[in-house]
């Protein structure tokens, strides 16, 4: 029998047609799902044939658990114990994405997650170890949070080892062994996801796929941006001062910020690279314990915004450099003092500096209360 495929997005009656998907799946049938990397078959954990129907799609792997598919980060929890704080950060910024992570679960909690799904320990857990992916594509997502239960899928190969990237080479390969395949048009990546093996302080790349370790390291920081015009008074004082402020609610040195994945910087809407801090900005913040000594102006770019997970300005014309470089910035710029702005303090005395110091310490003290950093 000949596998219906659906242009889901053509379908005309979108939400229906994921309900239908769902439901095959409740069925114990199996649905090709898009995902952002590859095409993968579908079924529900909880169905026994299903199961094993994927298995036989993929018998090199006969012996092994097959990956569990989230709806969202939060649905992890369904299936690990307590997690590190690199493992929870970890979920926070590669999820959902082209990555899927590998947790080590105690034995208690893993014999409590199989009861509760009703299978046995082993089709979950590889020994201890639990493979998770939460796909960056809105069928996949939309599909898995209606099926009511354990999604896990296997990957759409093309001539035995090549990913299937498109629905009509899927269809080609698995016409007849699946029940439904769902095109949501050609992946975005041409490569597979990384697969990643979280430890208690420290991870290791299994398999580099879209993400290599540079670009992990990257995502996984969490960069904060101030920015004013000149780089050489407001947003490095607001650096120093959120540095230390950091320092001490993390209880590590300003140095050892970037192992804990906090990177805090600044820049000037028109600065100059290499210029110092105003000596009065220097003498302010280090009467709050913040050093600028050594601080070095530096240009606005559009990679600093890309690479900025929030930012900060001193001025709504500040903002709108930031914008005006990456449109979709908006989203993650607001100015430091929410509704106005910081004047700019250059020619004046040393009270002013210090004024400045004390107002930039209270508004930062709020926003780090506002803006999680794991």
């Amino acid at each position: 029998m000949q596998t219906p495929v659906l242009s889901i997005f053509e379908s005309g009656d979108y939400f229906t047609q994921i309900g239908h998907a769902a439901d095959l799946l409740r069925q114990g049938k199996l649905v090709v799902i898009p995902t952002e990397t590859v095409y993968g078959a579908a079924g529900l954990l909880t169905h026994p044939e299903a199961v094993q129907r994927l298995r036989e799609l993929r018998p090199k792997a006969t012996g092994q658990p097959l990956t569990i598919h989230l709806a969202s980060r939060q649905d992890a929890a369904r299936y690990l114990g307590p997690v590190s704080e690199l493992g929870a950060r970890m979920m926070k910024k590669l999820w959902p994405g082209p990555v899927a992570l590998v947790f080590e679960v105690p034995a208690d909690r893993r014999r409590q997650v199989a009861a509760q799904i009703g299978v046995p320990e082993t089709d979950i857990y590889d020994g201890s170890a639990l493979t998770l992916r939460c796909p960056d594509h809105i069928v996949t997502t939309d599909v898995i949070a209606q099926a009511g239960g354990p999604v896990v899928a296997v990957r759409a190969g093309v001539g035995g080892n090549q990913p299937a990237l498109r629905a009509d080479q899927v269809a080609r390969e698995l016409d007849g062994k699946v029940d439904l395949i769902l095109d949501g048009g050609p992946s975005r990546f041409s490569k597979p996801s990384t697969i990643i093996r979280v430890g208690a302080d420290k991870y290791e790349v299994v398999r580099s796929g879209v993400y290599d370790e540079r670009i992990i390291e990257r995502l996984l920081r969490t960069t904060i941006l101030f920015v004013c015009s000149g780089n050489t008074c407001r947003s490095p004082m607001a650096e120093a001062i959120t540095r230390h402020l950091l320092s001490d609610q993390l209880k590590v040195s300003e140095a050892d910020l970037e192992k804990k994945g906090i990177n805090v910087i600044s820049a000037g809407s028109f600065a100059l690279p290499g210029s110092r801090a105003t000596p009065q900005a220097v003498e302010a913040v280090r009467g709050l314990g913040a050093d600028l000594s050594r601080h070095r102006s530096r240009p606005l770019t559009v990679e600093l915004i890309h690479q900025a997970d929030v930012i900060f300005t001193m001025s709504r014309a500040h903002a709108s450099a930031v914008t005006a470089l990456v449109p979709a910035a908006v989203e993650k710029v607001s100015t430091l003092a929410p509704g106005r702005d910081i004047e700019d303090p250059i020619g004046g005395d040393e009270a002013l500096y210090q004024e400045l110091a004390g107002e930039l310490q209270q508004l930062i003290e709020n926003r780090l209360h506002e803006t999680p950093l794991a």
